[in-house]
């Protein structure tokens, strides 16, 4: 916006919802409500200050972009660029038709700090190994710090006033308000203290919520970066370097949305047992920190992080299911879905990504429960049926499904 705003000529902003992004989601996707109300305050705000506001649409980008160009006399169109196959495809196709409408498409970095090739080897080539590229991203973070935030105070004076702007409801787009609500984050100076020795005990509840407002640019990853260095919150940046790290991998290989990085686990012999697969979706497996983790999940869209390693673990290790199985479960459910993480994180737990768990690191789910849930706290928020008889007997016994899983991936 701020981009579109220098350019001294009428702005108007618009968002589209891609009905090709929609389709097969829940009517009430919490996500879709988030970004709704989102709209109608900036649309709000905009209306209020300048006479302004937004126009809002739904349907296949390209369609609504070649009503645009009969409606309006467009010069450029300006857009953050999303590094995900789908938008990739989206974006490359609407600059097509722009251009033969002598018309533009101008994007610009905004998701992330650095992106696509800003943080490469010396021979050009991506990393793929987190370790080295923590450390180059931070000695380019050292060099560009004092310019991060220098952005010119938007130029408002350059909206669009005045027109008569299509507004949709949630009926409109197909979806009811959801009971779901994202939360505001939490990123004071004392939360940002303590993460490192909290992060791991779910039932400390000790978590930020900024997945979702990252994902859906609600707040600015610069400011967040800032604000963690400044608080010499290093645990916590490098969470944020993990996030960057996978997006760009998904650019550089974007096969890894379907795929294993590494194509030899693809070869996996996976069981992909549909009625275990819904015992894990429902938390009933009889593994009470995985079966807390699906349940916080299937209740509020969210899953500690920890638990989550857990979870994922068990669905690939123990019950040797696709991991793309589950990455599509947690993708409905998740309130921070974000491809480039998810799939990042599915194929660390699974052995096949990059710089991914070693095969025979299969987590204890007991164990875990005596390191980070020792008074069961987290457990019996989320499993109420847990010391009743009415609660499951494990679907595997652990050393029969090391075994199991040892051999599987061992055979290839």
């Amino acid at each position: 916006m701020a981009r579109a705003l220098a350019a001294n000529k009428p702005v108007l902003p618009v968002f589209i919802f891609d009905s090709n992004i929609l389709a097969g989601l829940p009517r009430d996707d919490a996500r879709v409500t988030f970004i709704f109300d989102v709209l109608q305050k900036i649309n709000k705000q905009l209306v209020e200050k300048f006479v302004s506001g937004v126009a809002v649409f739904h349907g296949n980008p390209l369609i609504i972009f070649e009503q645009l160009l009969c409606t309006y006399r467009i010069d450029s169109v300006y857009a953050n660029r999303d590094y995900e196959p789908y938008a990739r495809e989206r974006d490359a196709s609407v600059h097509d038709l722009l251009r033969a409408h002598g018309s533009r498409l101008l994007t610009f970095k905004d998701h992330v700090l650095f992106e696509t090739d800003e943080i490469v080897k010396q021979d050009n080539q991506p990393y793929v190994v987190y370790t080295p590229y923590q450390k180059r991203w931070r000695s380019r973070w050292q060099e560009v710090a004092g310019e991060i935030g220098q952005i010119a105070v938007p130029n408002w004076g350059n909206l669009a006033k005045g027109l008569p702007l299509p507004w949709l409801t949630l009926t409109d787009i197909g979806f009811e308000r959801s009971v779901l609500v994202v939360a505001e984050y939490r990123i004071d100076s004392r939360f940002l203290q303590n993460y490192g020795e909290s992060r791991d005990f779910p039932a400390l509840a000790h978590a930020s919520h900024l997945g979702p407002h990252l994902r859906f640019g609600t707040v600015s990853i610069r400011q967040i970066v800032q604000q963690t260095a400044r608080a010499g919150a290093e645990i916590f940046l490098n969470e944020l370097i993990w996030r960057e790290f996978f997006s760009q991998i998904l650019w550089h290989f974007p096969h890894t949305a379907e795929r294993s990085f590494k194509p030899r686990y693809d070869h996996i012999k996976w069981r992909n047992d549909e009625q275990e697969f819904n015992l894990w979706c429902m938390g009933r497996t009889g593994y009470p920190l995985v079966d807390a983790g699906m349940r916080q999940l299937n209740a509020t869209g969210c899953m500690h992080n920890r638990v989550r390693m857990v979870a994922s673990s068990f669905l690939c290790k123990h019950l040797l299911i696709d991991w793309r199985w589950g990455e599509s479960y947690f993708a409905q459910k998740l309130l921070d879905y974000d491809m480039a993480s998810n799939v990042g994180n599915w194929q660390w737990v699974a052995g096949c990504g990059v710089d991914a768990a070693p095969y025979f690191r299969i987590f204890n789910p007991g164990t875990q429960i005596e390191k980070f849930d020792r008074d069961w706290r987290y457990i019996e928020q989320w499993v109420e049926d847990v010391h009743q008889l009415s609660y499951p007997q494990p679907v595997v016994e652990h050393s029969f499904a090391r075994k199991r899983c040892l051999d599987a991936y061992g055979r290839l």
